[in-house]
C-alpha cells in the first residue's frame, strides 16, 4: 500500500513536470506591454514660474532616465539670448537636464524655454511634448498669447523648422529692424506641423514675421533666408489666429569677380535680374576680336564669348542702369583650352506627343543649313520638318509631325551648324521613337469657385518639378492630353500681373507673392484612361 502511494505520488510529480515543460514550449516572457509613457518632470531648481529670477544654471529633473534628441533644433528660447545657453547631458542618459545661461538677462523680462520633443525617456524614446521653463526677472509673469500657422506660398508642404518672430513696434523699431537684431519674442514649429504659439507675452502693438533661418541667428537674410510677414499691426491681447505665407525673395542684386574659364569664355555671376546687366570692356580689342554675351540655360550666370586673343588682361564694366550701380573688375588671362562646339538633343530615347523635338549647343550657335539636314521614319522613309533658331536658349527647335509608334531619326550632316567661332559639326544622328496613344492617359479639369484670372495649371509630380501647364485668361476646360502614366498634383497660380509665370512677395516693398492653391488629392493617371475632375477653390 506504501508502494503504491509512493508510485501515484511519483507520476503526479511527473505529469505536473511535463505540463510545466509543456507551457515553457509554446511561449517565452515577453517583458510586459511596451514603455510608452513620456518622462515626468518632478521639480526645478529654481521653481518654474519663478519671479525676480537672478540665476545662471537651471535644473530639471525627472522620474525617470532621459535623454537629449536634437536640442540645438528644438530648444527655443524667448526672447532669444545673444550666446546659446549650455544644455547637459548630451549623448548620455540622466535623471535631470543642466542648463547654464551664459547671457545677461534682460530686466523686467518673461523668458520661455520651450524644449520641444527634444527630451525622451532613455529606453523607448517617448518625448515629453513641448515642455516649458518660465522664469521672469521682474515682479511677475507676462501671460498673453499669440498663435497662427505658416504656410509655403509656392510649394504644397511648409518647411520644418519655421521661426516665428513679434517685434515690439517701439521708437527703435524700423522695418530693417528685422536685418539686424533678434526679434522680442520667438517661437518655432518644429518638425511636426506648421503651427505656432507665443507665449508669456506682455501687452503691447507688435510686428509679426516667419523666417526659415537657416544661419539660426534669429535675423533675416535676404540671400538664404525665406520670409513671411504680416502687413498690419497686431495689437496684444488678442483672440485673432494669424496666418503667414513664407516665400523667397529675388536677391538684391549683385555681380561675382567674373572668371576666365576657356580660351573664348568669360563668366559673369550675378543675382537679381540678368536684363539689366551690361557688360562692357575697357580694354581695347582688336577688330579681330568679335565678342557675343549670353545666358546660361541652367545658371545665374552671362557667358562672354570672345574669339582668342593674346591680351594679357581685360578690363571689364558691369552696370546696372536701373539701380546706377556700376563695378570695374581685371581679367588676366592664361592658357586654357577652347570650348568647342558640342550638340544635344533634349529628349531621350522616347519622344512625347506634347515634345518638341531640339538640338542644343553649348557655344553661340550662328548659322543653321536645313539642306543638311534629314529627317527618317523608319530609318528610310524621308519626311517634312521646319526648323527654328532660339538665339535666347542657344537651340534648334524641329518642328514635324508626330505619330504613334513610329521610330525616327535626325541626320545632321558636316556643316548643318556652325558656330560663333567658325567650328562646325560633324556627321550626326538622333534616334528615337514614340509610343501609342493607349500609352498616355488624358486629364480634363475644371477650375470653379473663388477664381481670378489670369492664371496657370500646372501638373507636378510629388516632388513639385512641373511636367505640364497651361494659361488661361477667362474661364475654359483645361485639357491636359497623351500624359504619362503617373501621379500628378495640380498646383493653380493666380497670375495678377499676366506675366506668364509665378512672380514672389518682398518684405520691404510689402508686396505678398501671388497666390497658389493646391488640389488636395494627387490624380492617378493611368494608360488609356479618361478622367475628368472639378476643383473648387476657396478663399
Amino acid at each position: 500500500m506504501r508502494y503504491l502511494k509512493k508510485l501515484l505520488s511519483l507520476s503526479f510529480l511527473f505529469l505536473m513536470g511535463l505540463a510545466l515543460w509543456q507551457c515553457a514550449k509554446r511561449g517565452t516572457p515577453t517583458g510586459g506591454p511596451k514603455d510608452v509613457t513620456p518622462p515626468v518632470l518632478l521639480r526645478t531648481e529654481p521653481d518654474n514660474f519663478s519671479i525676480n529670477f537672478k540665476a545662471k544654471e537651471i535644473r530639471l529633473y525627472f522620474d525617470e532616465f532621459i535623454k537629449l534628441k536634437d536640442v540645438q533644433n528644438q530648444l527655443i528660447v524667448s526672447p532669444p539670448l545673444k550666446y546659446p545657453p549650455e544644455v547637459t547631458p548630451q549623448g548620455g542618459a540622466s535623471k535631470y537636464i543642466q542648463v547654464v545661461i551664459k547671457d545677461t538677462l534682460k530686466e523686467n523680462t518673461t523668458y520661455t524655454f520651450n524644449f520641444g520633443q527634444s527630451i525622451t525617456d532613455n529606453n523607448e524614446g517617448n518625448p515629453n511634448s513641448f515642455l516649458s521653463y518660465v522664469f521672469s526677472t521682474g515682479d511677475y509673469i507676462d501671460s498673453l498669447t499669440l498663435s497662427g500657422a505658416v504656410k509655403d506660398a509656392f510649394n504644397r508642404k511648409a518647411d520644418q523648422f519655421i521661426s516665428v518672430m513679434l517685434y515690439e513696434l517701439d521708437t527703435a523699431y524700423t522695418d530693417s529692424t528685422i536685418y539686424k537684431n533678434p526679434p522680442n519674442y520667438i517661437t518655432n514649429t518644429l518638425d511636426s506641423v506648421p503651427f505656432f504659439e507665443l507665449k508669456n507675452l506682455k501687452a503691447g502693438e507688435y510686428a509679426l514675421a516667419a523666417v526659415k533661418d537657416i544661419n539660426k541667428n534669429n535675423m533675416f537674410d535676404q540671400r538664404q533666408d525665406k520670409i513671411g510677414f504680416l502687413q498690419d499691426t497686431i495689437t496684444i491681447p488678442t483672440d485673432s489666429i494669424y496666418l503667414l505665407t513664407l516665400f523667397q525673395e529675388l536677391p538684391d542684386y549683385s555681380v561675382s569677380v567674373p572668371s576666365y574659364v576657356s580660351k573664348n569664355r568669360i563668366i559673369f555671376g550675378y543675382q537679381g535680374n540678368h536684363k539689366d546687366i551690361e557688360i562692357s570692356a575697357l580694354t581695347p580689342l582688336p577688330d579681330s576680336v568679335k565678342t557675343m554675351i549670353l545666358k546660361d540655360r541652367e545658371k545665374d550666370t552671362l557667358d562672354y564669348w570672345l574669339t582668342p586673343t593674346d591680351i594679357d588682361s581685360i578690363i571689364f564694366t558691369v552696370a546696372n542702369k536701373k539701380l546706377e550701380a556700376i563695378d570695374t573688375f581685371t581679367v588676366k588671362t592664361r592658357k586654357l583650352p577652347l570650348d568647342s562646339l558640342k550638340l544635344r538633343t533634349n529628349v531621350g530615347r522616347a519622344l512625347g506627343f506634347e515634345d518638341t523635338f531640339s538640338i542644343l549647343a553649348n557655344t553661340p550657335i550662328a548659322e543653321m543649313d536645313s539642306s543638311k539636314i534629314a529627317l527618317f521614319i523608319s530609318d528610310s522613309i524621308s519626311s517634312p520638318f521646319s526648323i527654328e533658331l532660339d538665339t535666347l536658349e542657344n537651340k534648334i527647335d524641329f518642328d514635324f509631325a508626330v505619330e504613334p509608334n513610329q521610330s525616327y531619326s535626325f541626320e545632321l550632316l558636316p556643316g548643318a551648324v556652325t558656330d560663333f567661332f567658325g567650328i562646325q559639326n560633324d556627321s550626326l544622328n538622333y534616334r528615337f521613337s514614340t509610343q501609342g496613344y493607349a500609352d498616355f492617359g488624358n486629364l480634363r479639369l475644371n477650375i470653379g469657385g473663388a477664381v481670378r484670372y489670369p492664371l496657370i495649371v500646372q501638373l507636378t509630380d510629388k516632388a513639385g518639378d512641373t511636367k505640364r501647364e497651361l494659361f488661361a485668361d477667362q474661364p475654359r476646360q483645361f485639357e491636359f492630353n497623351n500624359l504619362e502614366p503617373s501621379d500628378y498634383i495640380i498646383r493653380v497660380i493666380f497670375d495678377e500681373n499676366g506675366n506668364g509665370k509665378w512672380d514672389t512677395g518682398s518684405y520691404l516693398t510689402k508686396v505678398q507673392p501671388e497666390k497658389v492653391s493646391y488640389y488636395p488629392d494627387v490624380i492617378d493617371v493611368r494608360a488609356n484612361w479618361e478622367l475628368e475632375q472639378t476643383f473648387v477653390i476657396s478663399e
